[in-house]
């Protein structure tokens, strides 16, 4: 068995976890979300537990066993309590502000940068120098945060540029007086 496949989920208050024409639908208070299962992974819901059962012993269908747990997982918490992603932006005279749905960043270049955002996602900006994406969908999340991020890299010797709140940028030595 799966390690991960064969955990129970959890299903709080409020969400419901149902199968529909092949798909596995988890409806919350933030939304809903909806994800296609492979016929050989079947989702049994019983009170407020969900469990994955695989029909065969083969390695692709193992891996799904896995997949579809933790897929499931990140929906119920999406739908539930939802995703955030912190992106910093440093440098001198960097700044962002926040223009209706999109994002205004000033980060160096001869313009300002807008950001629009992406259906289901909320972008925000509590301080000059931070950016706050929001949403269900946690692999949307994520990708909205790294085409963001690939605006404008950091740079490795002063740090300039956009990271994560989290991420720790590895400084190189800069140059050095000569003897």
């Amino acid at each position: 068995m799966s390690r991960i496949g064969k955990e129970p989920v959890q299903i709080p208050a409020g969400v419901t976890v149902e199968m529909k024409d092949g798909a596995m639908v988890v409806k919350g208070s933030l939304g809903t979300l909806t994800q296609v299962v492979d016929p050989k992974i079947t989702l049994t819901v019983e009170g407020n537990t969900a469990t994955f059962t695989r029909a065969n012993d083969e390695k692709e269908t193992r891996a799904k066993h896995g997949l579809y747990r933790a897929l499931l997982q990140n929906m119920v918490t999406g739908v539930s309590k939802g995703f955030e992603k912190g992106l910093v932006v440093a440098g001198v005279g960097f700044k962002v502000q926040k223009q209706g749905t999109s994002v205004i960043m000033n980060i160096g270049y001869s313009h300002p940068v807008e950001f629009k955002a992406v259906e289901g996602i909320t972008l925000e900006c509590p301080s000059q120098t931070e950016i706050l994406v929001k949403g269900i969908n946690k692999e949307v999340v994520g990708q909205v945060a790294a085409n963001i991020r690939a605006i404008r890299k950091p740079e490795p010797y002063h740090g300039y540029g956009i990271h994560y709140k989290d991420e720790v940028i590895q400084r190189k030595e800069g140059k050095t007086a000569g003897k």
